[in-house]
């Protein structure tokens, strides 16, 4: 097995395609690790447009530090928590063709520069200060304007389940222990991931980073036309793991592979068949696939970034950080919420929120509602569309040979866990009836 020696060296991080045997610490093999089995055939993923794009992220930590943004080499580009940005025109649903063209590097224009001064700042000023942000390129405009106005639809039912989890578990701490287990060492993380990729039949697809330096739990992206998954070592838990790879490879990547094969795969088909936006079932869905297996499915991250972003929206930086006290006592991980909620803001002392991270609330809760009426196998099979194409999309599609995750061939036992994450989170049918009419 080859690692990266360039991201090794760089980052600090293993790096491989999966199938291939990872080394620890980049020096000796560790030998509870499965063999590597034979490579995958040519072809067997699609290929993307050079540079590094970000598709996806998942998970609601920061880490503090630099952010900087890398094109091909092997380095990661900082995810800084950022929400999906659309894609260049013609490059919809992660096509291959050449061109090279690459996105904007919106991780730079919206992490502030001077984040951590600012953090040590704020806590010298005892929580006190409302932080000056400053940028490396201007916020662009039509980003801010998109993502300005925050939603309090479902605010009710994002308190009612963090309350849900503080009552059963006293405190997110207690319950992140309880539920989340042990951290995971690199080769428990690679074994893992091996055996994942094997149930989805995807190995040696997708080229796999392990870091300390990046901003969120994980993030799917596209470097050097390879799709790439890059994963937290500090988010890395015994139980949660495999609901990370659900949220990413069995949600995000299967959708973006059958997406390829569609004919509304560029942002020209997807208006030619009239196609509603990717998100929010997107998000919604990885957030559900998530947690799906879960003994006790809280949906506590998706609910406080709901809450927190509604009330960034009227509150200051200072004033939101000891909003969130109530829910969250480690202060630590409050900054990093409210940095979050308030990123695209140089004066944070006022009003105002940027409001993408509200769509994983959204899309749950519109997906719960409607869940006895989507057919999920062929959600997945479409590609990026929303639930309410499905139905009349189905003679469009190109379903030969389309992708399904494994854990949705036992479709009974998967609409039982969709049921029991309605109940676990205090949800009722009636409810949700109400909140979204057809």
């Amino acid at each position: 097995m080859v690692l990266d020696p360039g991201a090794a060296a760089a980052a600090g991080q293993g790096r491989a395609v999966l199938g291939e045997l990872p080394e620890r610490d980049g020096s000796r093999p560790c030998s509870s690790c499965p063999s590597p089995p034979p490579p995958p055939a040519p072809g067997g993923s699609p290929r993307y447009p050079r540079g590094s794009r970000r598709l996806s992220e998942s998970g609601a930590g920061m880490r503090r530090g630099g952010g900087a943004c890398t094109g091909s080499g092997g380095r990661m580009r900082s995810a800084a928590s950022l929400p999906h940005i659309g894609r260049p025109r013609g490059e919809e649903g992660g096509g291959g063709g050449g061109g090279g063209r690459r996105s904007p590097c919106l991780l730079v224009a919206l992490r502030p520069l001077n984040v951590e001064a600012e953090r040590e700042r704020f806590f010298r000023a005892r929580f006190a200060y409302d932080p000056q942000f400053e940028y490396a390129e201007p916020v662009p405009e039509a980003v801010l304007d998109k993502y300005r106005a925050a939603s309090d639809r479902f605010v009710a039912q994002a308190i009612r389940i963090i309350h849900a989890v503080l009552e059963k578990y006293g405190t997110y701490e207690s319950f992140e222990v309880a539920t989340g287990g042990r951290l995971l060492s690199k080769c428990q993380i690679w074994s893992v991931i091996r055996k994942y990729m094997q149930k989805e039949g995807c190995v040696g697809e997708v080229v796999v980073q392990l870091t300390d330096d990046l901003l969120s739990q994980a993030v799917m992206m596209v470097e050097d036309s390879r799709p790439t998954l890059a994963i937290n070592l500090a988010g890395a838990r015994q139980y949660w793991l495999e609901g990370m790879l659900r949220h990413e490879i069995g949600t995000h990547y299967i959708r973006g592979v059958n997406n390829t094969r569609q004919p509304w795969h560029s942002s020209e088909g997807r208006k030619q068949y009239s196609l509603k936006p990717a998100n929010p079932t997107e998000e919604g869905l990885a957030s559900l696939h998530s947690v799906l297996f879960r003994k006790q499915p809280f949906l506590w991250r998706a609910a406080l970034l709901y809450y927190t972003i509604e009330r960034a929206s009227r509150l200051s930086f200072s004033a939101l950080f000891q909003d969130l006290e109530q829910y969250v006592q480690d202060a630590g991980v409050r900054w990093e919420y409210c940095v979050r909620a308030k990123r695209g803001q140089t004066d944070t002392s006022q009003p105002g929120c940027f409001s993408k991270d509200q769509v994983y609330l959204d899309g749950i809760l519109r997906i719960l509602r409607h869940r006895q009426t989507i057919d999920f196998p062929l959600l997945a099979a479409l590609g990026k569309v929303s639930y309410e194409d499905v139905n009349r999309l189905k003679k469009f599609g190109v379903l030969e040979k389309a992708r399904i995750p494994h854990f949705m061939q036992d479709l009974e036992r998967y609409m039982k866990q969709l049921d029991h994450i309605v109940t676990t989170n205090q949800l009722n049918e009636q409810e949700l009836e109400e909140l979204l009419p057809d």
